[in-house]
């Protein structure tokens, strides 16, 4: 669908815009677009921001089913207060099932790689398959990990869908600016069961 010349060119055209702008150029290529989340800190601003332009885009949240209480009720209020067209997808196992047969696997462990793709990568995949998205907004920021540092803005998936992250080049601060402005809330006690390190990548974007 693009050229890696395109998306360089999209990179270097919108590296000053406003969220808003860059939203907003993403679906002027393709209306046919998903925003994903997992209810993490600062996912409010994404949410906010991409539904502002559209309010009915699908919301697909991947549920690992390990989230914290906190989190589950972070994202009940979110979800109420934005109205948002949610679509949850959830491992085909029960987090109970899997503690007694598995557990959580440390990242060493050779079962990580099994309990990662059960939990986070095939429900994100049934997700895809069902949604057949040519636009994936996320809230990928610069500095997370070293592979995100390479994308921009502007990047392509492995199956080809233009990735767009509208806060690629914000702050926490910038965000914390964002979501009081808006009076969105945010929650920091968030747990991913497949990241020992918060600088190690998730595996759906790499």
């Amino acid at each position: 669908m693009f050229t890696e010349n395109q998306i360089n060119q999209l990179n270097k055209s919108f590296e000053k815009a406003t969220p808003s702008e860059i939203i907003q150029k993403a679906f002027e290529l393709n209306n046919n677009a998903v925003v994903t989340t997992n209810f993490r800190p600062y996912e409010a601003a994404i949410l906010h921001a991409v539904s502002k332009v559209e309010s009915k885009i699908p919301v697909v949240w991947c549920d690992t089913g390990y989230n914290t209480s906190q989190t589950y009720k972070h994202a009940e209020q979110v979800i109420k207060d934005l109205s948002l067209n949610v679509h949850l997808y959830v491992p085909k196992q029960t987090s109970s099932h899997r503690d007694v047969v598995m557990g959580i696997p440390s990242v060493d462990d050779p079962k990580h790689a099994e309990f990662t793709e059960q939990v986070k990568l095939e429900p994100f995949k049934r997700a895809m398959d069902e949604h057949k998205p040519n636009v994936w907004f996320t809230n990928l920021r610069q500095g997370q990990t070293a592979f995100r540092n390479s994308i921009g803005i502007f990047s392509l998936s492995k199956d080809g869908v233009l990735k767009v992250s509208p806060f690629y080049y914000w702050t926490d601060k910038d965000l914390d600016n964002y979501l009081e402005e808006h009076n969105l809330p945010n929650e920091f006690k968030y747990f991913d069961p497949t990241k020992a390190l918060e600088n190690r990548e998730c595996g759906l974007h790499a």
